[in-house]
This record gives C-alpha cells, structure tokens and sequence, in this order.
C-alpha cells in the first residue's frame, strides 16, 4: 500500500527527474511544433507542485494526490504541461478521501485522468503523450488483475508507457521523418521514472538546477512560414472563477472551438484553465473574463518559437539582467522600446528613448520587466516600443499596472518601424495623437531580415538544408542562399522600388565590420544613385542583417 508520505515523495521525485531531463527533452521538439519547449513546459508544471507538497504534513494519499493536482493546474505551460496537469487532475479525482491505495486504485485513477485528457483534447491526436498515457493506464488496469500491489502496477505502467514511446514514431509520420520519439510522451515517462524510483527503491531523485540553454537562433526559421500551422497564436489564461457567476465552462469550450484548435479547458472550484491555438488570442482573454478575473495569460507565436543556437555560432556571454531605477513622472513625455544588441540600444537612446528593455526575437522580455523601465521614465506619458509582434501583448498588460502616468503603446512589430516611429514623433500634439501618427509611419516602412536555416527543412517544396542562408521580406521566406551578403543583395533588390528614399542596414553580432562594409558597398553601389543608404551596427543576435527599407 502507498500512503500519503509516499505518494508526495514520488511526485517531487518525478517533478525532480524531468527538471534534469528538460533539455533533452527539448531537443525532440521538431517543426513544425505545436507548441514551446516541451521539457520545459511539462517541468514547470510538475515542479509548480513541489513547493505546495513539501510544505504539506498530513499522510492523506487523496489530499496528496489533490494538493498536487491543483498546483499543477495553476502553474500548466503548453499544451504538454496542461495535458500533464489533466492526468494528475483526474488521478487525485480518482484516489479522493483515500489514506492508503493500491495498484487497482491507482491504475482507475490514472484511467480517470486519460479519460479527461482524450475529452479536454478537440482533436486527440495518436502518437502523442495521450497514447503513451493510454497505453500505460490500460498496462495497468491488466497488472492489477494479476496482481494488486501497488509497487508491480507502478513497475507495468512504466514499462508500458516506454514501450508507447517507441510507438509514437511508427503513428505519426511526422516523428517517423525526424527520427524522434513524441517530446510529451518522453516528459510522461520521464515523470513516471521519477516517481518509480521512489517507489520501488526508496530513492528520491535528487533535484538538480539545469539552465535551459540561451536561444540565439532560429530552431527553424522555416517554422514560421509552414502552412500546417493553421492557428498562428497559442493562448494560456487561467481564470479565477466569480462565486456568482453560473455560466458553463462547456460553453466556453464550444466557443473556443469555433476560433481556434486544440481547445482544453480544465476547470475547478475555484479557476479555469484554458488552452487554444487560435488568430485572435483577445477574443479569448474577452470570453474568460465572463467567467471571473484573469489570474494568468500567456499568448506565444507558435510559427516563431523554437530557435536554438547556430551550430559552430559564437556564444554572446550572458548578459545580467538590467535594473531600472522609480523616476517620479515629472516630464510630459518619454519613450521606452525594446531591442537587443548594443548597438540597436544606443540608437534607439539616440533616438530620444529613456530606456531599452533587453529583449527581442527569441528574447522576449516579461510584462514586469517592460513595466519597470516605464516606471523609471521620468514622464507623465510614456510612449512603449515593443518592435516584435511577440512582446505587443506583454506591453499591453503594463497598461492597468501602471497608475501614476498614462502608458501608450505603439504596437510596432519590427526594428525598423520602431526606428521609423521615433523619427516621426510630434512634440506639438498628444501622446495618443502621436501614438497613431508614429504608427501610421511604422506601415511605410518595409523590413527585411537575413538569418539562417538552423536544421534541414522544407517549405513551399523547396528543400531547406541546415546552415542554409535565408532571407524574410516582411515576414516572409523568400530567398535561400550560401552566402548571407548575396541573400541580402537579392532581398534588397526585391524590396527597394523607384519610390525608396532610404535604405538602412543593421549588421548583427555575428557579421565581421569586412562583410558589413562590403554589404554597404554593395547596396550603395546598386541604389545609392535614387536613395540614401547608410550603415549602423546593430549587434544583434539571430540576424545577420536587418534591412529597413522606406
């Protein structure tokens, strides 16, 4: 029989083991992904348990199973985490009230939380952590008929969740093709491991501090142009359910459905918890404040996630996190953007920006973070420069923190239109004004980017080979070459018209000032006769060079 001490043990146990395994378990994320960095996601949502169970005394296995179950909930990332959470959720409904269980309690309990898991999923897709999960409950269910100890059930689910495991490429082709296994599933059996080892041996896995690596590169820059990605956005919201409030969370879920994909909404006394691919995460967070307050939101671009370092790239050396010091709002207005490398930094400064928060593609800063650095804005009106469509959200949700000076964000998508935005404000006229007006300019400005493929890939039928230069125009792929100055010519030739006037190249971290000049020349030598072209070093990461284009 498994009591209450033993069943916390075993969880923190396997919040333990996938902590040190998250990486790995990264790294059999392949594109196109549905969502961020599995390990990463199914640790924090595991570990979002620990805390709660070590500081619980009582030897209640359900009020374990339970206390866990919530924490999990509360702090799901993913649709792996969220998935993770629903098992747990389902396996504390199944052990309720209950001191002491054994393998048939245990193996129905795990069958409660694949039940929801299939049910919360719209479309439940084989190959997936929910196979893996399905196939150990069912191993289960047949080793407590042979045998109810609670230690031999546990030793046939984990047995069985591997051998699912290595199923998961054989039904679904896409894993086939990359030669891995299912990123979820391996998270499942990782946390079933964990939780083994402290069952049958007595062993608490010891918890050890892996750093997830810093991202300087495109997992697949290819990634966000794949068309099997139906829904750009992936939207989390937990909210805290009103006591008054008698509308049903189905509703929500039939709702969400009509938006967006890989709907999952999980629900208990006290919150909600929603997960959706969808085009319009604001709909989203609208529909659950019907239901209550907001507690969480997190919205991610799926078609931009996953970029890893550049194999054989130089290492930036981590950088400390930047403090910003209160500034009582004593000027009309000031400025804060967003932008990463030390270059772009001093320019937008240059600019008339107060303060740049570190951050940018692949780096994208929290809502606390940009909160701060208004917060230091010596202004009453602060104007905020997000420049990736990623940190827009982020930006917003400083708006209802901040009391004592009026926010304005201008929602600029790149660094260019940032650039362009600041070049364009109007001291004369309100920050709102300014905020359309900057705006308004930021849409004349074209943006060209000039990174690289960091795996093999396809798209538009067209093979994409690893180290393979690539070139976006306003987003999109449009060029592959070998060379990273030859994609910027062609991408220069393809966006700059008899209208241009100026023409601007940002050279990142990785580009020697010899390729950069040679660049300019470049460009100076083909348009410099109909526009006026100039060079900035940047020094930024994961592009070699940012084209602007007005």
């Amino acid at each position: 029989m498994i009591n209450g001490e033993m069943l916390k043990n075993a969880i923190i146990s396997g919040a333990h083991s996938i902590s040190a395994q998250k990486n790995h378990i990264n790294d059999l994320n392949i594109f196109p992904v549905p969502d961020g960095d599995t390990g990463t996601n199914m640790s924090m949502t595991v570990m979002a348990a620990v805390k709660a169970l070590e500081e619980y005394e009582g030897a209640r296995a359900g009020e374990v199973a339970e206390l866990a179950a919530k924490a999990m909930l509360r702090g799901a990332r993913g649709n792996s985490g969220v998935i993770t959470s629903i098992l747990f959720r389902g396996f504390a409904q199944g052990l309720k009230e209950m001191e002491e269980v054994n393998g048939k309690n245990i193996a129905a309990a795990l069958g409660i939380g694949v039940d929801a898991a299939y049910k919360a999923v719209t479309k439940p897709v084989e190959g997936t952590i929910l196979t893996v999960a399905r196939m150990a409950y069912e191993a289960g269910v047949e080793a407590s008929r042979e045998n109810p100890s609670a230690l031999y059930v546990w030793q046939m689910i984990v047995n069985k969740a591997n051998e699912a495991l290595a199923l998961t490429p054989e039904l679904l082709p896409v894993l086939k093709r990359a030669g891995v296994v299912d990123a979820g599933g391996k998270g499942l059996c990782t946390i079933f491991e964990g939780m083994l080892a402290y069952f049958r041996d007595g062993v608490l896995v010891p918890y050890e501090e892996t750093e997830t690596p810093t991202v300087d590169t495109f997992e697949s820059a290819a990634a966000e142009f794949d068309d099997n990605i139906e829904f750009t956005y992936c939207t989390e919201i937990i909210v805290g359910r009103e006591p008054e409030c008698t509308l049903d969370p189905d509703d929500l879920r039939a709702y969400l459905q009509t938006i967006g994909d890989c709907v999952v909404v999980v629900n208990d006394d006290e919150i909600i918890k929603v997960h959706v691919h969808t085009e319009t995460p604001n709909c989203v967070l609208e529909q659950g404040l019907t239901y209550g307050q907001l507690l969480a939101v997190k919205v991610e671009n799926m078609k931009e996630q996953h970029r890893n370092a550049k194999k054989g790239a130089k290492k930036s050396p981590k950088a400390e996190k930047e403090t910003f010091a209160f500034a009582e709002p004593t000027e009309p207005i000031g400025f804060v953007a967003v932008a990463a490398g030390e270059g772009l930094k001093n320019l937008f400064k240059e600019l008339g920006c107060v303060h740049v928060v570190s951050g940018g593609q692949s780096m994208n800063p929290s809502t606390d973070d940009i909160c701060e650095a208004i917060l230091a804005t010596p202004a009453k009106n602060v104007v905020v420069l997000p420049n990736n469509k990623n940190i827009i959200l982020a930006a917003q949700q400083t708006i209802p923190m901040v009391t004592d000076r009026n926010v304005v964000i201008v929602p600029t998508r790149t660094i260019p239109q940032g650039m362009t935005a600041l070049l364009n404000f109007d001291p004369e006229i309100s920050a709102e004004s300014n905020a359309q007006l900057m705006m308004e300019a930021a849409h004349t400005v074209g943006t060209g980017l000039v990174t690289f493929a960091a795996r093999n890939s396809e798209f538009d039928g067209k093979k994409i080979k690893e180290g393979d230069i690539i070139a976006l125009e306003n987003g999109k792929l449009t060029i592959t070459e070998k060379s990273a100055v030859r994609a910027l010519v062609k991408l220069a030739k393809s966006m700059v018209t008899r209208d241009t006037s100026f023409i601007t190249l940002i050279y990142g971290e990785d580009v020697e000032e010899e390729d950069a000049q040679k660049a300019f020349e470049e460009l100076q030598d083909r348009f410099g006769s109909r526009a006026d072209v100039s060079l900035v070093q940047g020094d930024q990461p994961v592009y070699y060079f940012i084209l602007s284009v007005e």
